[in-house]
């Protein structure tokens, strides 16, 4: 054994065993497929509070995700060894809007295909993906649901209630009746037939409705 043997690093042989230009391309693809995305989710975005972090986030993950495909096919017992660091990850952060489930696959998937170098599937993918997007999820229905919520005082002034707003509006559905001694508290699901609310103010005018509130809401209705 030489004095060289002695020093010998397999960890430095690793460095010219990938060349830097894929890896240059690579991750360079990713940052503008990543940016891409970012700016679909933001373009989209519907929910109540919008995070830019995880704008940011979706960013990073194709930079990661292409990174650890990178290292992965370039080295058959690397990929062992990562898929067994990998699988001790766990995730805890609670995902609220099912769309951001959709951009998490999104931006993970395109950092897998960048990083197994299938560039047209990424590129072409990632369009066809980000104006589908575009299209449906900001498509406006002209059938929204909306829930009224409206206090009564007796059950005269409930059923003014209910027949101005059977008059005013193409559906409704009473998801809640709370009746106390303040009074009765209905909760209606309306659909509008046109954008117009001014039956809300009809409303708030009949005699014994103390309150009167009209909020739009996504379908998903807690009792």
């Amino acid at each position: 054994m030489t004095f060289q043997d002695i020093f010998k690093s397999s960890f430095l042989e690793n460095v010219t065993s990938f060349s830097a230009l894929d890896m240059v391309i690579a991750l360079a693809l990713a940052f503008v497929l990543g940016l891409f995305i970012f700016l679909v989710y933001k373009k989209t975005f519907n929910g109540v509070m919008y995070s830019a972090g995880f704008g940011v986030s979706l960013l990073g993950m194709t930079l990661i995700t292409t990174l650890i495909i990178l290292a992965v096919t370039s080295n058959i017992v690397l990929s062992l060894g990562m898929v067994g660091a990998l699988s001790i990850v766990r995730f805890r952060t609670a995902i609220k809007e099912p769309m951001d489930i959709v951009f998490l696959f999104w931006s993970i998937s395109a950092g897998i295909v960048l990083g197994a170098g299938l560039i047209p599937l990424a590129i072409f993918g990632s369009l066809f993906i980000g104006i589908v997007l575009l299209i449906f999820v900001n498509k406006k229905s002209g059938d929204s649901p909306y829930i009224l919520v409206v206090n009564c005082a007796d059950g005269k002034a409930e059923q003014m209630v209910l027949d101005t707003v059977k008059a005013s509006v193409k559906k409704q559905v009473v998801k809640s009746k709370a009746v106390s001694p303040n009074g009765i508290e209905l909760t209606v699901e309306v659909r509008l037939k046109s954008s117009e609310t001014d039956f809300v103010n009809i409303l708030g005018a009949v005699d014994g409705v103390s309150n009167t509130v009209l909020v739009s809401y996504n379908g998903e209705y807690m009792s």
